[in-house]
């Protein structure tokens, strides 16, 4: 079906999604995940959320440059806004990951506060997926991000990177064990990168 919306009406329907679930509470097996993409891959994670979202609560969806919450060149309010706004009110923050993702300033903001734990925001649970749209070529790894994956045999890393689920059982076991992180594997945290102060160019 998000194969008919154009990316400004995918990125509408979206936010129509996380704001329907305003209020929810999480559950046993059902937790709030804020969704952070670039926005040219928004009828990807449209179709992501409607196929998945009995699984988890989109209660929060990633900041794209015509958020209407975003509008200042000052960084650290927006890294405020993002915090009070989005990441307070989920416990997950999942990826999603297509060709361009790691170019843009506003999903390392994203990642960098999702991963701390302070007065405004708790720590949440970190993981990407790959869109299917990376399944042939794969993706470059927003460099957070990769910070904070498992570099080889016998090392572990706070986050984990997966392909495009197959089946319900798949998703739910990934953000759970992203859920369980934020306890398990804290210490593995690594955060202490520059935030990106501009996007990059993507070709």
């Amino acid at each position: 079906m998000a194969n008919y919306y154009t990316n400004e009406q995918a990125k509408r329907e979206l936010r129509q999604i996380s704001a329907r679930y305003a209020g929810s509470s999480e559950t046993a097996t059902r937790h709030k995940c804020f969704i952070s993409y670039h926005g040219a891959n928004a009828t990807e994670v449209l179709s992501f959320v409607k196929r998945f979202e009995h699984i988890f609560i989109p209660r929060v969806i990633g900041v794209t440059d015509d958020d209407p919450r975003i509008n200042s060149d000052d960084v650290d309010y927006v890294m405020d806004t993002i915090r009070e706004k989005y990441l307070s009110d989920s416990t997950v923050t999942i990826l999603m990951v297509g060709s361009c993702t790691w170019s843009r300033k506003f999903i390392d903001w994203e990642i960098y506060s999702s991963l701390r734990r302070d007065k405004v925001n708790r720590l949440n649970g970190l993981m990407g997926i790959e869109l299917p749209s990376m399944a042939q070529t794969g993706a470059t790894l927003q460099s957070r991000f990769s910070d904070n994956l498992p570099k080889g045999k016998g090392e572990d890393g706070y986050a984990r990177y997966w392909s495009y689920p197959r089946t319900d059982q798949a998703l739910r076991d990934c953000i759970q064990d992203a859920f369980n992180a934020r306890r398990q594997r804290d210490h593995l945290i690594r955060n202490a990168r520059q935030r990106r102060q501009r996007d990059s160019t993507c070709p």
